[in-house]
């Protein structure tokens, strides 16, 4: 792919203004020109990583823009959503030139790397919260936001490995749960299939050479099943509705592959066929004509027209199985539902020529709502983003009150869930729930179609039990949990935070008193909002601070304020057997001695170990069954000497490798990894690759405290299914 240059990029942009001329909508050409003119000197001196000149990019996000159907401010904010972040120009200079409208737009898409925060964690969370913020005043900060970072995932391959992969998980668990909540298929889809090739390039690969394989097929068959279609409705229908045909997504063929455990030829709905439609009645006959035509599969048809989707998708879906033998998918719709289906919001756009007046909040915006209010009810602002992943998960359920009024909550939904859905004080006063007329237990999980009737006590001082923030899913119900026991609870709150606390530091080998935790943990408290320990305590105990999110950043503070500086894992000196604090390995008969670890067989606490006097180098530490110990240990007999493990350790973490050899499967490498990010492993190298054999084998390099940990690793990952063994390796 040759890479553009100034003129390439005058040449495209000239081209989207014919485009533009050539559409019905009328467009300020003269003021997108302005804009591409300023960005395109802002930015003159810079390049972005492939080396072009950095105008290309959001020249590459206006024309995303443009594509969607965005009106002149939305592509014009688009052609400077960098100005102000990466050049001299201000927020004033943008709106003198461009107007309030564009320049509100620009600084609702700027991100924050300007501020400093405590954590990547949370410079990611306050981005997102004010893209929300900016969200609820205008939506076409999202729409810009989702066209940028589908270019930068477009271009991603010219950055590093690790960042590649920071990059596409990002992507995949907010910006594309965020692009299928709008609505906007095509951009979600295609977020998806790049965010997968970097994030498990092995599975990805492979699922491209199975459709590759069976690509002439595919299209015979689909081809078939169209015109098939297309000749039986002539005979009810003039003109004849329009008849599309295509094959799920690389990451929609992954997903049911991994989380349904089926194969390759087991996916129901790998083919679809979309019939396009005039009216509603037709959509339903054309529904009958297909069972008549095709058998349908029980169970697998869903109607999103009476009952659309959150993000507006309306559709009837329904699986059958033609001659051939192959299920496929047949969706039905209006064009007004297809328009919907491909753009999501910005086919109901409210901008047009000549109005003024900002997009109002209606239904199918309910969950931006939801979002803000979450950050009414924590200090946490990493809350927001474990609201995107689980609130605007793909697939939602369907329920219905007693009174027939339907609720839209996430899968996995509870009927606590439920309750707080319904409204906050039926949440709190909530003592028992029917689904379908029969006790069911707190954590029974809703599914679609069946209704729900919360029982509620009508003592006022009744509220929520303090195990359901473990029970409920949506981060709406946990806020509102949360801030009836930050209100009526500050007592026991108080009592259960400082347990939980000094339980945790316990646990993270953090030994300090209680006249120095106001020190170690001052930032955090700040950080909360919090003016006494009590107030901190208290946070703790109604959840409104996460343990599990500061306790990393107090081990650190507490090796620099309080505990001995550590020291790389593979340069320890320690101190001699005389010395009865112990601080690593102790080397019997020497003192003041320079103790290395041997990077042949990479020891680890807990490991037996002997020591060789090197010359001039101290003492190597091996393993007792490492080969090079084994091969010479008859060879100098003298420079062998015994050595122990200290009783505490200076070094928390230390280096392993390990090879993992399992069925070549799709997701084995994502469960892989998914095995140590869930036991909170660090990793620090990860490949995978074919054996001659077939068989799949990924090699990882991982930070553990001792052997206890590492056999903890080793455990949880045989047993996933297929992995046929886990060896430990040196480094």
């Amino acid at each position: 792919m040759s890479l553009e240059t100034l003129e390439s990029c005058d040449r495209r942009f000239g081209e989207l203004i014919k485009r533009l001329d050539g559409l019905e909508r009328n467009y300020n050409t003269e003021k997108l020109k302005r804009a591409y003119e300023y960005a395109k000197e802002m930015h003159k001196e810079q390049k972005r990583e492939s080396g072009e000149p950095y105008i290309t990019h959001p020249l590459a996000v206006a024309s995303i823009l443009v594509d969607l159907g965005m009106d002149t401010d939305a592509i014009c904010a688009a052609l400077l959503h960098d100005v102000v972040e990466d050049t001299d120009a201000t927020y004033d200079d943008v709106k003198n030139m461009f107007g309030a409208d564009v320049a509100n737009l620009v600084d609702g898409v700027t991100k924050l790397d300007k501020i400093k925060l405590a954590t990547k964690e949370e410079q990611q969370a306050e981005n997102i919260r004010k893209i929300f913020l900016s969200m609820s005043k205008d939506i076409r900060v999202i729409i810009i936001k989702l066209a940028d970072r589908l270019h930068n995932m477009r271009t991603l391959g010219f950055r590093n490995g690790v960042k590649r992969r920071d990059v596409s998980a990002e992507t995949m668990s907010i910006f594309v749960p965020l692009a299928n909540r709008l609505g906007i298929r095509q951009v979600k889809e295609e977020l998806e299939d790049i965010s997968f090739s970097y994030l498990d390039p092995f599975a990805y690969e492979e699922i491209n050479q199975l459709l590759e394989k069976s690509k002439k097929e595919r299209e015979e068959f689909i081809e078939s099943i169209k015109s098939r279609i297309k000749e039986r409705l002539a005979k009810d229908f003039d003109p004849v509705p329009t008849v599309e045909g295509r094959v799920k997504t690389a990451y929609g063929i992954y997903k049911k592959v991994y989380e349904q455990g089926k194969t390759f030829d087991e996916i129901y709905d790998k083919y679809a066929v979309r019939v396009i439609v005039n009216t509603v009645t037709e959509c339903y006959n054309v529904l009958g004509i297909m069972h008549d035509m095709f058998q349908p599969i029980p169970n697998r048809f869903k109607d999103y027209i009476s009952t659309p989707k959150a993000n507006m998708y309306q559709s009837l879906h329904t699986t059958v199985m033609g001659r051939e033998g192959i299920p496929f998918e047949v969706q039905i719709r209006t064009w007004d539902m297809h328009h919907t289906a491909e753009f999501g919001i910005a086919a109901h756009w409210k901008y047009k020529e000549g109005r003024s007046g900002k997009y109002k909040f209606d239904e199918r915006l309910n969950w931006v709502r939801h979002i803000l209010d979450i950050q009414k009810e924590t200090d946490d602002a990493e809350d927001i983003v474990r609201a995107i992943k689980n609130d605007l998960a793909p697939e939602d359920v369907f329920a219905m009150t007693p009174k027939g009024d339907v609720k839209t909550l996430p899968q996995g939904a509870t009927v606590i869930d439920f309750a707080y859905a319904v409204h906050t004080q039926v949440g709190h006063k909530m003592t028992g729930a029917k689904v379908d007329k029969k006790l069911v237990p707190f954590d029974y999980v809703i599914k679609t179609g069946e209704i729900v009737e919360i029982i509620t006590s009508k003592d006022p001082s009744h509220g929520p039990n303090r195990d359901w923030l473990n029970i409920a899913k949506t981060n709406e119900a946990k806020a509102k949990i949360r801030s009836w026991f930050k209100k009526e609870r500050r007592e026991e709150n108080i009592a259960e935070g400082k347990e939980t606390l000094w339980r945790e530091l316990r646990r993270n080998m953090i030994h300090i008193t209680e006249e120095e935790l106001p020190e170690l943990v001052s930032a955090d408290m700040k950080h909360h909002g919090c003016e006494t320990l009590d107030d901190f305590y208290a946070a703790i105990g109604y959840g409104g601070v996460s343990l599990s999110k500061i306790l990393p950043r107090l081990k650190e503070d507490y090796q620099k304020k309080f505990a001995e500086p550590e020291k790389s894992p593979d340069e320890y000196e320690f101190t001699p057997a005389s010395d009865k604090s112990g601080s690593g390995v102790i080397v019997d008969g020497l003192e003041n001695c320079v103790v290395k670890l041997s990077q042949c067989c990479s020891p680890l606490p807990g490991d037996e170990i002997i020591g060789f006097i090197t010359r001039g180098h101290g003492v190597s530490v091996h393993k007792k069954d490492c080969i090079n110990y084994l091969s010479q240990r008859d060879n100098e007999p003298e420079r062998w000497v015994n050595v122990r493990w200290a009783g505490k350790q200076t070094a928390s973490y230390y280096k392993v490798g390990l090879d993992v050899v399992g069925n070549n499967r799709i997701g084995i490498f994502s469960d892989v990894m998914n095995s140590l990010s869930e036991a909170k492993i660090s990793t620090h190298e990860a490949a995978a690759r074919v054996l001659k054999n077939g068989n799949f084998m990924a090699s990882l390099t991982i930070s553990v405290a001792g052997t206890a940990e590492l056999e903890g690793v080793i455990s949880r990952m045989k047993k996933i299914n297929g992995v046929l063994s886990v060896e430990r390796r040196a480094k």
